[in-house]
This record gives C-alpha cells, structure tokens and sequence, in this order.
C-alpha cells in the first residue's frame, strides 16, 4: 500500500516517482499539500522569488495542414479557400511590430504543408535572420521536424541541424498533447507517434538546441496516461548530454474545446476545474524535478489561477502573446500587456522579471508600447 507522506517526503528530496506513484498523490492527497510540496521545490530550484515572463509573437508561417486534430479550429485542408504560406512583407510588419512592442522573438510554426520540405524553412529562416539578425526563432515543434523529415527521407538529426545552421535558435515542445498513441490516434492521427516526439527531443539535445515541453489535458486521456506523459519527459530529460540544457521548461493546459471537433462529433468537454490545474501544475513540480521550470497557461486558465499556479510550484507567467491564433480559435478568451503581467505577478507577491527563451533575464525595454493588444 503506497504511503502518501512518505512519497512526499520522497518527493522533497528531488526522488523520481513513478507514474503510479504521482497518480496516487493527485487522486489521494488535499490541494493544500500538493501545492505545499510544490511550492517548497519551486523554491529550492528558483529561490529569487521572481516570476518570469517573455514578450514574443506567434506567427503562423501556414494554416495548411493534413493532420486533421480534431482539437484544432485553426487548420485548413491543401486548396481551401482560406489557407495561406506567409509572405516575407507579411513577417517584415510583424516583426518590426514585435520590436516596437519590446519583443525580439518569434514563436513560428504551422501546419503539416504537403508541399512544404526542409529547403522552404532553412531559406525562411536564412532571410528573416539576414534582415533581422538579433530577431529569436523559437519555431516549429517535433511534429513538423518529423513531416519534414518524412517528406525528406532524412533523420531528425539531419533536418535539426540543417534548421540550427539557417537560425533556429530553440524548439518548442508543441504537439505534445498526450504522449501516449492510443489517445494520438483518436486526436491527432496524422501527427507523430509519442516515440517519435520524443526522438525528435532526443536528437535535438545531442545537438544542444532547447527545448521546451508540453501537455495538453483534460479531454480523453486516462490519469494513468497524464502521469506517463511525465514520466516520459523525465526520462528524456535525464538522458540528455551533459553540455545541453534539455527542455527549459514545462508548459502544461487544458484543452479548449469551443468549435472543435472533438466536442462538435465526440461530445468531449473541457472540464478540467481551476482547482484540476492548479493540482496539476504542482504534480508537474513535483514528477519533474529535473526541469527547473514550470509554466502556468493564463492564456487558458485566466489571470486568477494562474496566480494560485504561482504558489503551487510554477515560476514561469509565460508570454503576453503579441498573436495566438491556434489556442485563441478553440476559445481561450484571455489577454495580457506588458503592464498587466506584470501587475498580476506583484498581486501574486512575487517580482515580475522580462526573460528571454533561454531564461535569461532582460532589463525591460525603455520603450514599451502598452496599448491594449487585440487579434
């Protein structure tokens, strides 16, 4: 019979649970203790008591995609009417935007393009790093490294570092969802397998790119399949070279169902509660002690809960998102300015700190566009 005060004990000192372990914890312990243990950890990992935050912009580099999520309103089908390939005058004005707002970022992805291979990108990034040469790419995600891979007959490894060549700076852990194929086959057929994420991660920290980790939760995965998910990220983690620094950081959220499929055909709600998250965000603490940060999702979960996150062992407020269009399309309402990051971070007692995708710090730009942001 498992011990829920010895396994937090266990916990405390940085031990590695197990997936039947953390699901014990999360169906047997109060939230009170869950985001105590939490919270502790986060302070030995983050002691400053500062939360960060990042100013980037999520572009789209196309909506064409033949994965065919069901959780996805942003997606349009090869030939439809509304699907486009950004143009290189269209990213000139978004970035050049991005700069005025105070950001220097990217976070460019996009669908699964038939047509688009591994040249396309490599000359993409090539361009947008000859005209801005301190721009940031945090682009594509393994889902797109392994379609391009496909298209190219080539290794992760190959197009990895023909992307890192031509500007790729990090790797966002996008596509995640559930890494467990009996859940991807039934939301995301036509994404990679959980292995092949996870390769891509591999091979992608042999060659020293961060990298950042997901999940999104709460529609037809089992708690089982949650707690694997993290243990899988751990194990990669902790398989990584010695000079690389892995995946940055942990980004989970709960599904937004608004308009998708899922819920349209299947019925599948999002019904994860403010208080499902906040127990999440502290198992994430304390499943991943060899990931030093942890995210909250106020995009999904709201300026409120995202604040209690902040005390349950996240340390991380994200991004004021200058553009989301994926999230944004399945009904995530939420919006933050540079000012109202960081006046929620001070509510939470913390003190706000502008990063940059490697965690490190930024002094916040002298001028700072605080108009209100809206897409």
């Amino acid at each position: 019979m498992m011990d829920s005060e010895e396994l937090l004990k266990r916990a405390l000192n940085f031990d590695f649970l197990t997936a039947e372990e953390g699901k014990f914890l999360f169906e047997n312990v109060p939230t009170s203790e869950l985001m105590f243990v939490g919270n502790e950890l986060r302070k030995k990992q983050k002691p400053d008591g500062r939360v960060t935050w990042i100013i980037d912009r999520n572009v789209n580099t196309t909506n064409v995609c033949i994965a065919n999520c069901k959780f996805c309103n942003f997606y349009r089908i090869p030939g439809h009417a509304e699907s486009y390939i950004t143009t290189i005058d269209q990213y000139k004005q978004k970035i050049e935007e991005t700069f005025r707002y105070g950001g220097e970022q990217l976070l460019l992805q996009g669908g699964h393009h038939p047509d688009l291979g591994l040249s396309y990108y490599t000359t993409l990034f090539s361009e947008l790093k000859r005209l801005y040469p301190k721009l940031k790419l945090h682009s594509l995600g393994p889902p797109e490294v392994a379609h391009i891979a496909k298209l190219e007959g080539k290794t992760h490894t190959e197009v990895l570092s023909a992307l890192k060549k031509s500007g790729l700076d990090s790797l966002p852990g996008a596509g995640a969802e559930i890494l467990n194929d009996r859940v991807r086959r039934m939301i995301s057929k036509g994404k990679c397998s959980g292995r092949e994420w996870l390769d891509v991660m591999r091979a992608a920290h042999q060659l020293d790119i961060t990298t950042s980790a997901t999940m999104m939760f709460g529609h037809i995965e089992t708690l089982e399949e949650r707690f694997e998910h993290l243990v899988a990220l751990r194990e990669v983690q902790a398989e990584k070279p010695s000079h690389a620094k892995g995946f940055l950081a942990f980004i989970p959220w709960p599904f937004m169902d608004e308009g998708t499929l899922l819920r349209r055909v299947k019925g599948i709600r999002n019904e994860v509660s403010g208080d499902e998250y906040i127990r999440m965000i502290a198992m994430s603490r304390i499943m991943l002690p060899n990931v030093v940060n942890i995210q909250a999702s106020w995009l999904t979960v709201g300026k409120s809960v995202a604040q209690v996150c902040l005390h349950a062992g996240a340390n991380d407020f994200g991004s004021i998102m200058i553009e989301e269009n994926v999230v944004s399309a399945a009904g995530a309402p939420h919006r933050f300015t540079s000012n109202g990051i960081q006046e929620a971070i001070r509510e939470a007692g913390f003190e706000p700190q502008l990063r940059t995708q490697q965690y490190e710090f930024r002094e916040l730009p002298e001028i700072l566009e605080q108009q209100v942001i809206a897409y």
